[in-house]
Formats: C-alpha cells, structure tokens, sequence
C-alpha cells in the first residue's frame, strides 16, 4: 500500500462516506420522531454543512478534480471552479471555525433528549448511542487511520492536520 494516494481507493471512499450518511440518517431518523418540519431543518442543515464544505475548503484542495478520501475533490469540480491552493494551506483554523460540524452531532443529540424527556424510548437511545459512536469512534477511525495518514494534502499543509497535532502535542506536554 502506498504511503499517499494520488487518489484514494474506491473502498476507503465508500467507508467515509458511509459513515458520513450513517450520521445523517440516524439523526434524521430521530428528527422525524420530532415531526417532518424538525427533519427538514436538519436536512436542509447537513446541505448546508456539505455545500460550506465544498465550497469553502475543497475548491483549494490538493485532491480538487481528484479522488480524495471523502470523494469530494470529483464531486467539488463538479460544482465549483478550482480555487487558491494557497488559501487551504495558509488558513489557521481554530476550535471555533470546528463548530458547524459538532453541530451535525450536537442538534440530534439535543432533539433526541427531548424526545427522551418527552417519553422514553429505547430506540431513540440506541439511535443517540450509535451517532455518538460514529462520530467518536467512526470518524476518528476515518481520519486517524485511513484519510489523514494516506494524504498529500496533508504533507503540503493541512490547517486541520496542524490543529489538532498542536492539541495532540500540548496534551502530551501536559501529560
């Protein structure tokens, strides 16, 4: 296996995005509990959440027109013309620039304590419990071990990369 892809394998892609749709669909499946206006929002939320994406990082992408590991370089060329690839590797990010994807986790984990308060049900709380799941564990799989490790974004600048290696390496300091 090599150590970068130039474009990622079909399999990893699939695994990430399966991920990605699992989340999504659980989480609209507890919206719908909430009623069919509650599921839309969030529908319309991961769109939206999906489009800033494209928009805002992958059009300046290492991987845009390509196969990166979430797929999304084909897809954003599809879309949207090339940007600055200077923009992806000199922007900071910061804890705060991270909350629109917790809030992908954090607004079902919400509706589904509502729901729990409202009436107890197990199924909501095994819905919550794998959401929780995936986005720990399962994204932390992805990254970790299967996008962020095989990336040539990376080598050339990831302002994510470079985030959380700087919280790695304090907590290490701390530890």
């Amino acid at each position: 296996m090599p150590s970068k892809y130039e474009n990622f394998p079909l399999w990893m892609i699939l695994l990430a995005n399966l991920l990605s749709l699992s989340v999504y669909a659980i989480s609209l499946f507890v919206f719908a509990r909430l009623g069919i206006v509650w599921m839309l929002l969030y529908l319309a939320y991961c769109i939206y959440f999906e489009i800033r994406l494209l928009r805002g990082s992958c059009v300046n992408c290492y991987y845009y027109g390509k196969s990166c590991s979430f797929g999304k370089g084909r897809l954003c060329a599809l879309f949207f013309r090339r940007g600055d690839p200077g923009k992806f590797t000199g922007r900071k990010i910061t804890w705060r620039d991270l909350v629109p994807d917790v809030l992908v986790t954090l607004f079902p984990l919400l509706g589904g304590i509502i729901l729990l308060i409202r009436q107890f049900d197990w199924l909501i709380v095994l819905a919550l419990a794998v959401i929780l799941i995936l986005t720990t564990t399962g994204n932390s799989f992805v990254r970790g071990s299967l996008a962020c490790k095989n990336c040539k974004q990376k080598d050339l600048g990831c302002p994510a990369a470079q985030m959380f290696d700087r919280a790695h390496k304090k907590k290490e300091k701390e530890d």
